[in-house]
């Protein structure tokens, strides 16, 4: 078994509520690969190593043996409760009135929790697919984002904030235009915002955007998801790992280039929510954030292996006329 890191040794962020946040996490999403037991596994190894972040959401299809987890490891005396910072999403097809709050009591029976630390609305429209689809399904009652009718999720979720169920509410896969149009209609803002963030896909507009609002960033896809759903590859994916500029940095610090990326994203000031079902990668993720920091110039060698290369392209939840995926993203 790899060597535990002591939760007390990796880093906070405090987020403008006061509470504080892990600076890395583990992510839960198998990709379409790994089984709901593969992913509680490790899920559990990772709170015995130190990991106090976990990133769910209901349309992963495992949030129930992950509770089975957390409940087990917080009766034991493991973890407490407050300890963790857990996070999931509300999925595409639950936007309606009524239905956050579903959801959301859904996912906290699955969980075993009487509350989520912070609860996203996954996708900004209500397009879903099916779980597993290839890269050309697509639903015909796919629409295009409109503010309206996300204030209107929006407004759900507020409401399971005041209820105490939410102790943040967040979003998650916008852009400035979209933020641009819905902050002025929030009674509550977000509090953590999730993203696309990896050395060939900084979104630096976007990114510095979402700090100055004091919106704390999430990255996800931090190493490049290089196991990520066959339907999210495309010809001409820039491979992270093999990015000249993270490579010379592995070589100089003598780790993994997947370990660069992770750096660079926690130096940077976001939160990276890397996945592995192998526990050697996963100590090593959290071991990373506490040890053998890269030096300034290094993370300007970094910010010029920006390749504006979106992976997550979301063609899925295109809606009947769109020209393509662009379109998601303003």
């Amino acid at each position: 078994m790899a060597n535990a890191t002591q939760s007390g040794a990796v880093p906070r962020i405090t987020l403008e509520s006061g509470a504080s946040i892990p600076c890395i996490g583990m992510g839960t999403f198998g990709s379409d690969r790994y089984s709901p037991d593969e992913v509680s596994a490790a899920v559990a190894g990772a709170i015995r190593l130190g990991y106090r972040l976990f990133d769910c959401a209901s349309v992963y299809g495992n949030e129930d043996l992950i509770g089975k987890v957390f409940d087990e490891a917080i009766s034991s005396g493991a973890v407490a409760r407050e300890e963790l910072f857990v996070t999931s999403k509300v999925w595409n097809d639950m936007h309606a009135k009524g239905d956050v709050l579903l959801s959301l009591a859904k996912t906290l029976r699955d969980l075993r929790l009487d509350y989520v630390d912070a609860y996203f609305v996954h996708w900004p429209f209500p397009n879903y697919h099916a779980p597993g689809c290839d890269g050309d399904a697509r639903n015909p009652n796919s629409v295009p984002f409109r503010a309206e009718r996300f204030m209107q999720t929006w407004k759900e979720m507020e409401k399971i904030h005041r209820l105490g169920l939410a102790k943040h509410i967040c979003m998650s896969n916008m852009t400035r235009v979209k933020l641009e149009a819905v902050l002025p209609l929030c009674s509550i803002k977000p509090s953590l915002i999730e993203m696309e963030l990896h050395p060939s896909f900084q979104q630096h507009e976007l990114f510095e955007y979402c700090m100055k609002k004091k919106i704390q960033v999430i990255g996800y896809c931090p190493i490049g998801s290089p196991n990520r759903p066959d339907r999210d590859k495309a010809p001409g994916d820039v491979v992270d790992t093999e990015r000249p500029e993270v490579l010379s940095v592995a070589k100089a610090h003598n780790i993994r280039p997947a370990l660069v990326c992770l750096k660079w994203q926690i130096q940077r000031g976001s939160i990276p929510i890397p996945f592995s079902v192998h526990e050697k990668n996963y100590a090593a993720n959290l071991r990373s954030v506490a040890e053998d920091p890269l030096t300034s110039d290094e993370m300007a060698l970094l910010a010029k292996a920006e390749k504006n290369c979106r992976l997550v392209k979301g063609q899925v939840f295109l809606w009947p006329g769109a020209k393509g995926w662009e379109e998601l993203w303003d």
